[in-house]
């Protein structure tokens, strides 16, 4: 299929910059002649000279240490649909399997490696694999990532797709995507195979799904965390990350519920956080925020407010939490969607109001901005906006008021970095909250 294809999705606008580390010792025994001193002790001749010593045969030079084998080169940059093609080609071609066994495979939803989101691209990669496996890898059949079918030990085939820059890094602005496959067996607990690639951003679509286009917040999620580094920085026969395989039977019913809340079945996704939360690693960011959605969208305001406040709380206890306060192009001024109506800005900020005067703990609210526009600008407007919410929480919560300071940021530490300033990259327009040791 073609991977251009775009999910339909209500799109906000969202414009210009800042809305949303030998020395070999030689002992050479000396033979000892008589002193001259010495009676003789021969006939008519004095004595012979004593032998001569050899000298020592001089010590071996060390061997020269062997030239560094030079660094592979980096996987070239491609065009994106051959890109994703050459990483799934090599996971699925050259896995670590006995010949000639057949195995089920579940695709766990592929994700941004940087912020964690499924997107329209990363969605439409999930469709494109299970399609390849099905057309040209008769040994693997696909099955649905439920929790019935995980349980029953199959391999778990996941991916991150991460924005880079011209080193190849995810700072700065990002000008490709790095492709990383993973292929997990839950029975052995180990990865069976790697696939790596680099695609051009021609062709990609990074706007993010529905339920990750409303989430009101960012933070470093363990649940997240062990799917990303399962994917990065391993190798096959590396061990999966215990905190993605303690939560993976639970991680299939969330993405049952992310699929339900896109679909505008809220109802529906309501149910399965509910039944997420009950779960072994329920309490996850993912479900508190789906709880948070789904009763905003049903009109169910104290419930809600209930689970945006247990948002607040992981975010404090994680000491990092961002959030997606938008604001008018250019100003410090909190932004409206004429479409959707004013967001429960006032909601959010009396929560965290709440949950912060609460603790004993002190505040660093830092401002971002996306990379568009003249960075000393960047740095300004990153600072009026975190005084604009330092100033909102004080004026809910005086107590607070000698806990907190404001500090920007600029666009220094960009998640996405496009620079499109639209929805895709909301995140980079973040205000975030950092619990500091008071001093």
């Amino acid at each position: 299929m073609n991977l251009s294809c775009r999910l339909s999705s209500r799109r906000c606008g969202l414009v210009a910059r800042g809305l949303l580390a030998t020395v070999v010792l030689t002992l050479a025994a000396c033979a000892s002649s008589p002193p001259a001193d010495a009676p003789n002790t021969g006939a008519d001749s004095p004595p012979p000279p004593p032998a001569p010593v050899a000298a020592p045969a001089p010590a071996p030079a060390p061997a020269a240490a062997p030239a560094p084998a030079p660094a592979a080169p980096p996987p070239p940059i491609l065009p994106f649909e051959q890109a994703v093609l050459s990483a799934a080609n090599t996971l699925l071609g050259r896995a670590q399997l006995p010949p000639n066994s057949r195995h089920d495979v579940v695709i766990d939803p592929l994700i941004d490696g940087m912020t964690g989101a499924q997107t329209v691209t990363t969605q439409a990669m999930g469709v494109r694999l299970a399609q390849l496996i099905k057309d040209s890898y008769p040994r693997y059949t696909v099955q649905p990532f439920k929790a019935g079918t995980v349980q029953q030990g199959p391999l778990v085939l996941i991916g991150t797709f991460t924005g880079v820059n011209g080193e190849r890094k995810t700072e700065g602005r990002r000008e490709a995507y790095r492709i990383c496959l993973a292929l997990a067996d839950l029975k052995t607990g180990k990865l069976v195979s790697k696939g790596l690639a680099f695609a051009t951003p021609d062709g990609v679509d990074p706007s993010p799904v529905p339920f990750f286009r409303d989430a009101p917040v960012w933070m470093d999620d363990p649940a997240t965390s062990g799917y990303i580094r399962t994917c990065q920085g391993t190798k096959a026969g590396d061990p999966i990350n215990p905190a993605y395989i303690d939560r993976i039977i639970t991680a299939a019913t969330v993405a049952d519920a992310i699929e339900s809340y896109g679909a505008g079945r809220f109802a529906d996704a309501l149910k399965l956080y509910e039944t997420a939360l009950d779960s072994p690693g329920g309490d996850q960011l993912r479900v508190h925020t789906g709880l948070y959605l789904t009763n905003l969208k049903l009109r169910r305001m104290d419930a809600a407010r209930k689970a945006f406040g247990e948002v607040i709380e992981r975010g404090l206890e994680a000491r990092r939490l961002g959030v997606k306060f938008l604001f008018r192009p250019g100003t410090a001024a909190m932004w409206v969607d004429p479409a959707a109506g004013p967001l429960p800005y006032p909601m959010w900020l009396n929560e965290i109001a709440a949950r912060v005067s609460k603790r004993q703990t002190c505040l660093e609210l830092g401002g971002h901005t996306s990379p568009t526009g003249a960075e000393p600008l960047n740095q300004r407007l990153s600072l009026l906006r975190a005084d604009s919410v330092r100033k909102s929480i004080e004026a809910i919560s005086p107590a607070t008021r000698k806990r907190m300071e404001s500090k920007g940021y600029g666009s220094t530490k960009t998640l996405v970095g496009n620079g499109r300033d639209d929805l895709s990259d909301a995140l980079d327009r973040r205000v975030e909250l950092q619990v500091k040791d008071c001093t």
